[in-house]
């Protein structure tokens, strides 16, 4: 097995680093199929855009509730057993909901499957906290972004065409039981350490997680870039098809390029932020730098997207996708590094469950907006307004990128946070 110490010198990449890769990219084939699905699922069961919008974002209910309860468990048992448990969860929801006749079933396996996926980025934060020094985060980071990316390019794409010939169920079966297959190399190659100095994660309450600034930064943070990506994974297939009037097939091939320019532009951001930390250049300068560039292009981006001229819409697309690679691998290194490694499950958990309402409030709002005004321009102004300020917080409201000094509770000594 590959030890973090390889990563650390640079001689290889963890194969465990390379799995938690493959398994967040079929979490967002898995939570996203839905809505590739939406045009034909729209017709068969006579959903207003309101309805469907609340079908496809069912899965948030869970997901978005059980965030915090995930990152406390992650930090009180084994990682590695925890995204396992989830992962299997997940891909029997996945399965499931292609065999189910009722709209009320389709809801609820959308849900256990949001129950099942709420583990994934919580564990992924304590595992890249626990093993790979701030010098590497962003290239580690960049590679879990870049597999979240592909996820829907590959879902939209190639689910979008396969849905087109043989129909939506057989598509969700077959995902979710190959996707079963992952967990025989994770048995084999998960990260050694998994724990932090025990004890350290208990002494300190959520509460105390709750009272910083910090924190509340970077969850409000996470909301404003959770927004107008859950926009396009919701949204895009229905707004190419009913608004552009693309066929099933131009709708994949056009909105996958958006997800694979997120997925390359990740990677090169995340490296290149790494050099700049190991030739001796602020933590702080270099992040935030990272945030304040992509909010602004995705922001652009959005807006362009609307508008009425095919090229200019495709163009804004493309922007959003450079955007979201500046941004994407910074998100977690946020609550990893203010965190530490003995918190970053329970912050990582708490940061998400206030940045996936965005996944709750995306389709009912923007469902209602185009019921009402009958076109997406409205939702695109929305989304851009909401990324502005993003950047604001990522870039003025958090202070410095350092660990922040926990104290235990009662005694209100500072608590290590050393790996071992």
């Amino acid at each position: 097995m590959e030890t973090p110490s390889e990563l650390e010198t640079g001689k290889a990449v963890p194969f465990w680093l390379v799995l938690l890769t493959v398994s967040i990219l079929i979490n967002y084939i898995d939570r996203g199929n839905l809505a590739v699905a939406a045009p034909l699922l729209k017709d068969e069961l006579h959903l207003t855009n309101t309805q469907l919008g609340v079908l496809i974002t069912a899965f948030f209910w869970t997901y978005t509730a059980v965030l915090a309860v995930s990152g406390w468990i992650v930090d009180r048992f084994n990682v590695n057993w925890v995204l396992a448990a989830g992962f299997a969860i997940w891909s029997v929801a996945t399965a499931a909901t292609g065999m189910v006749q009722g709209f009320a079933l389709l809801l609820a396996f959308r849900m256990v499957l949001g129950l099942g996926e709420s583990v994934a980025f919580p564990s992924y934060g304590k595992m890249i906290a626990l093993n790979v020094p701030q010098q590497h985060r962003g290239i580690a980071n960049a590679m879990i972004i870049s597999g979240m990316s592909l996820g829907p390019a590959i879902g939209t794409y190639a689910c979008g065409i396969s849905m087109a010939r043989y129909g939506w169920r057989p598509v969700f079966i077959f995902i979710g039981v190959a996707s079963l297959i992952w967990l025989l190399p994770w048995i084999r190659f998960r990260p050694e350490k998994t724990t932090a100095r025990t004890g350290t994660a208990a002494s300190v309450s959520t509460l105390r997680v709750l009272g910083e600034r910090n924190f509340w930064a970077t969850a409000m943070g996470h909301f404003c870039c959770n927004y107008p990506f859950y926009f396009l994974i919701v949204w895009l297939p229905l707004y190419l098809v009913r608004e552009r009037h693309f066929t099933m097939e131009q709708m994949a091939k056009e909105a996958a390029l958006f997800y694979i320019v997120y997925a390359l532009v990740s990677p090169v951001v995340g490296w290149t932020a790494d050099v700049f930390i190991r030739e001796g250049t602020d933590v702080s300068t270099t992040r935030k730098t990272c945030m304040a560039v992509g909010h602004a292009l995705v922001a652009g981006g959005v807006l362009a997207c609307s508008a009425a001229d095919a090229r200019i819409s495709f163009a804004g697309l493309m922007v959003m996708g450079v955007g979201c690679g500046f941004v994407g691998p910074n998100i977690y290194i946020y609550a990893q590094t203010l965190a530490g490694p003995a918190m970053a499950g329970k912050w990582t958990g708490l940061q998400s469950c206030v940045g996936n309402i965005a996944g709750v409030v995306v389709g009912p709002l923007t469902g209602w907006i185009v019921d009402r005004t009958g076109h997406f321009g409205s939702a695109f102004s929305v989304c851009a307004g909401i990324e502005v300020f993003g950047l604001v917080c990522w870039v003025l409201l958090v202070g410095r990128l350092e660990e922040t000094i926990w104290l235990r509770e009662p005694q209100l000594t500072p608590v290590a946070s050393e790996a071992t």
